[in-house]
């Protein structure tokens, strides 16, 4: 099987498994991308330039469902019915990686793309919060330690930032962020509600013994209104932040980046997301940004090939790369040349 690779610092990735003739028969002559809102505008650039260097195929089509809904779309099967690339805010975690193996999707390529930081962002017109872990994890969660009793668990009585910490604003509690199948809402669970419960020492010994009570307890976010799912659109929460400055959103930090006309950043925990402080793993809220590939798929669909190594190539994802540009954290160099080795050598996900 041969393969046209013309980009710059792409890395061979052919000889995959095929799927049956009767899959070869119908294939479809694009290639379908699902998942992430985060992932989504870098992945839909990648689709724009593999297009315009790759005339003989199809631009692909992108779609944003959320890390989650993108994962149970790819894993549902083998077959143009199903996508063939899943782009991911976290990792696929080991149920979802079971599910596809149940399904027959067993070969998976997991490319690691870079870096992105979660931010709690707020309108030009707000003020800008100084916000620790903890303070968020008050303001948010569904059941907070007591102010009396801090061992003794109670619905959340906050209505406003000032009644968490004097220092806060007065203004009224008002979270726009993401619903339960987006990536961004598991990153924000891990890295900021569980870390902020954490800071309760009774609560931190609970992860010890019972790491599934430690998650109910700590990862469940309030229903009362305070915090609004906004959906997977994270242009639509930006929308909806220069329309009300009292609200915050929670997205990713390449939309801040590309909204700084009208929306700033909170600090967190006196560290302000910017591209170098995620680059230095200064800023506490980042994560890993992944793309899943359904090898199966590889040599019948057609451009898998060659979009893969356009998206690990120099001039994607490059420290000068236009994903970059963007707002993309890149890998370091020896990460991205061992994320290259991995797509040589058509290397399987092993959960």
């Amino acid at each position: 099987m041969q393969f046209r690779i013309g980009i710059l610092g792409a890395v061979a990735f052919a000889g995959l498994a095929v799927v049956g003739t009767a899959h070869a028969q119908a294939a479809r002559d694009f290639i379908s991308i699902v998942g992430s809102s985060t992932v989504f505008p870098f992945s839909a650039a990648v689709a724009e330039n593999f297009g315009k260097a790759n005339r003989q195929f199809r631009t692909p089509k992108v779609e944003a469902t959320g890390t989650g809904g993108g994962i149970k779309l790819f894993c549902n099967g083998v077959g143009i019915s199903h996508p063939d690339v899943a782009n991911a805010s976290r990792r696929m975690n080991l149920r979802e990686f079971q599910t596809c193996q149940q399904n027959g999707v067993r070969d998976i390529l997991e490319v690691k793309v870079g870096y992105d930081g979660i931010v709690l962002a707020g309108s030009n017109r707000a003020p800008t919060y100084n916000l620790s872990r903890r303070e968020v994890y008050l303001a948010l969660a569904k059941n907070v330690p007591s102010a009396a009793d801090p061992t003794v668990m109670v619905p959340n009585p906050y209505t406003t930032w000032r009644q968490i910490n004097s220092q806060l604003p007065d203004v009224r509690i008002e979270v726009l962020g993401p619903p339960p199948t987006s990536g961004t809402r598991d990153a924000f669970v891990e890295l900021v509600m569980e870390a902020g419960c954490r800071s309760f020492p009774w609560l931190n010994a609970l992860r010890e013994t019972s790491e599934r009570r430690f998650k109910q307890t700590c990862g469940a976010i309030r229903e009362d209104g305070v915090y609004v799912e906004a959906g997977e659109n994270d242009n639509l929460i930006v929308q909806k932040l220069q329309q009300n400055p009292r609200a915050i959103g929670i997205f990713g930090f390449s939309f801040l980046e590309e909204n700084l006309n009208s929306i700033h950043g909170s600090l967190i925990e006196g560290v302000k997301p910017e591209f170098e402080n995620i680059l230095k793993g200064r800023y506490p809220v980042s994560r890993s940004l992944y793309f899943y590939v359904k090898k199966a798929h590889v040599g019948v669909i057609p451009g898998i090939t060659e979009f893969v190594n356009e998206f690990v190539s120099e001039r994607a994802v490059g420290e000068e790369g236009y994903l970059v540009d963007k707002g993309l954290i890149p890998l370091p160099t020896a990460e991205l040349n061992a994320v290259r080795a991995d797509v040589k050598s058509q290397k399987n996900l092993r959960l």
